[in-house]
C-alpha cells in the first residue's frame, strides 16, 4: 500500500532524529563501511549523517512535502548511484520515494554499506515503504532512469539509457570567490568546504578565485585547524605524488605541508591540490563564469554576483537544502512531470 505524504514526512522526521544519535548496531555499520573503504573514515560518516539530518528538519520536510505530487501509479525508476562520498546518493532515493514511485537501486561498490541499513531503519517507521524500493547489481525493467558518474562514464549512460527519460550527470566542481576582506569565521568555515570529505565531493570547494595581489599567507593560516588530514595515509599518498610532480617539473606552487596550491584555469584540482585563479574586476569574473556555468555545482562567497545560480554564505557548500537538487535539474519536478 502506497503512504501518504504526511507518513513519510514523519517517518523522514524520526530518521533525521536517528542520524543525529545512530543505535549501536547502526555505529557498527559505521566501522564496517570505514574498514570495507578507508576514505569514508568514522568522522566522515559522521558528518555527511549530520547534514543529512539538518535536511531532514521538520520545517524543511513540510514545505518541500508540500510541492510534491505522490504518484498513485508508482513507475520503476533506476538509480545509479555515485560513491565517493557517505551516502551521496541518499538525495535521488529521496526524491523517488517522495513522489510515490519505486527505487531501483545500483550502488557503488564504494559506499554499500550504510544506505541499506539507514533504508532499513527508515522502515521500521513505515514498513510500507520497503515495498518502494529494492538494491540490484544491474537495472531492469525500469521506466527512468537517474545515473550519476563521470564525464567517461556519462558516454556510456547515454548510450545505455538514451532512449527513456534520465537525468545523467557528469563532473562538476564547487567554488569560492574571495574579496580580501573576509573574517576569520568566513575563512573557518570556507576551510570546512574544502576539506570536509577529504575534498572528493562535487560540492567540496576545489578552486578558489582571488584579487590581484592578495596575501596568500592570509589563506593559509585559518586552514591549520586542518593540518591533521595529512595523517590520512591516502592523503598523504596523493599529497606527496602530487608536490613531487610540481617539484621535479618546475611548477609554481604553495604548500603549507598539508595542501598545495596552484594557479589553473580549471575548475577539478587533484586531491590534495587546491587550484586559484586571480580576478581584475568582478564584472569580468562574472562572465567567465557565466560561460562556464554548466561545469560548476556550487559558489561561495560574501560578493553580490550575477551567475546564474545562488551564491552560498561560506560554509554552506556541504549542507543542502531538500531543495538544493545537483547540477541544478529539479529532481522531484522532472519525476511529477515523469508521472503526468
Amino acid at each position: 500500500m502506497l503512504p501518504d505524504k504526511k507518513e513519510l514526512a514523519n517517518a523522514l522526521k524520526q530518521l533525521g532524529n536517528f542520524m543525529q544519535n545512530p543505535s549501536d548496531a547502526f555505529e557498527a555499520v559505521i566501522y564496517n563501511a570505514q574498514n570495507h573503504n578507508a576514505w569514508f573514515t568514522a568522522a566522515e560518516i559522521r558528518k555527511a549523517l549530520k547534514a543529512l539530518s539538518e535536511m531532514l528538519n521538520p520545517h524543511d520536510l513540510d514545505t518541500w512535502f508540500n510541492q510534491i505530487e505522490m504518484s498513485s501509479k508508482p513507475k520503476n525508476i533506476g538509480l545509479i548511484l555515485a560513491g565517493n562520498i557517505p551516502l551521496v546518493g541518499f538525495h535521488d532515493v529521496l526524491c523517488v520515494l517522495a513522489t510515490g514511485n519505486i527505487a531501483q537501486i545500483k550502488m557503488s561498490s564504494s559506499d554499500n554499506k550504510l544506505l541499506p541499513a539507514l533504508l532499513e531503519e527508515l522502515s521500521t517507521y513505515l514498513p510500507a515503504i520497503s515495498d518502494h524500493y529494492q538494491f540490484v547489481e544491474r537495472l531492469s525493467n525500469f521506466d527512468a532512469v537517474i545515473a550519476t558518474g563521470s564525464n567517461n562514464t556519462s558516454r556510456y549512460f547515454e548510450y545505455y539509457f538514451g532512449k527513456v527519460p534520465h537525468i545523467i550527470r557528469k563532473n562538476r566542481n564547487s567554488i569560492a570567490i574571495l574579496d580580501g576582506n573576509e573574517s576569520e569565521q568566513d575563512m573557518n568555515q570556507l576551510a570546512n568546504d574544502i576539506f570536509d570529505y577529504f575534498g572528493m565531493g562535487c560540492r567540496s570547494i576545489s578552486k578558489i578565485y582571488i584579487p590581484q595581489h592578495y596575501n596568500i599567507e592570509k589563506f593559509f593560516k585559518p586552514l591549520e585547524n586542518h593540518k591533521s588530514i595529512i595523517d590520512h595515509f591516502k592523503y598523504n599518498n596523493n599529497y606527496d605524488y602530487n608536490k613531487s610532480i610540481y617539484l621535479v617539473n618546475g611548477v609554481k606552487h604553495f604548500d603549507n605541508g598539508f595542501l598545495l596550491l596552484k594557479e589553473d584555469k580549471q575548475f577539478s584540482s587533484p586531491l590534495s591540490v587546491l587550484y586559484y585563479e586571480e580576478y581584475d574586476s568582478v564584472q569580468n569574473l562574472t562572465s567567465t563564469l557565466q560561460e562556464k556555468e554548466a561545469e560548476i555545482q556550487c559558489i561561495e562567497s560574501n560578493l553580490a554576483l550575477n551567475v546564474g545560480k545562488e551564491v552560498l554564505p561560506f560554509g554552506q557548500s556541504q549542507h543542502p537544502k531538500l531543495w538544493d537538487y545537483p547540477d541544478n535539474v529539479d529532481t522531484v519536478d522532472w519525476l511529477n512531470r515523469l508521472i503526468g
